[in-house]
């Protein structure tokens, strides 16, 4: 079994960065999901897929996968340039449009 741990980027319905300080587990696909003929629904026979599990440290992630025996990748986070700015800046004289 493969795993992927990452840290979750931040969605674009928040504006600050509180779910992004945790660490995820997730195992990465092994076989398609299809549509149920009935309904129409899609369904998979990999239930492994649907877990995502939350630890606090990358060490940790990588102990549990080590402990069950998975193959992992570790998505290295992006790092994001904060460039702090007030609200006069944009009344200033001389400001770059």
């Amino acid at each position: 079994m493969f795993v992927r741990i990452y840290q979750p980027a931040k969605t674009a319905m928040q504006s600050g960065r509180a779910k992004t300080t945790q660490w995820l587990l997730e195992a990465v696909p092994t076989h398609r999901k299809n549509p149920e003929n009935l309904m129409g629904w899609i369904s998979s026979s990999d239930t492994f897929s649907e877990i995502k599990l939350k630890f606090d440290s990358k060490e940790a992630a990588i102990a549990k996968a080590e402990k069950n025996g998975w193959e992992y990748e570790v998505v290295a986070p992006h790092s994001k340039n904060f460039r702090p700015k007030s609200y006069a800046d944009n009344f200033a004289f001389g400001r770059v449009q």
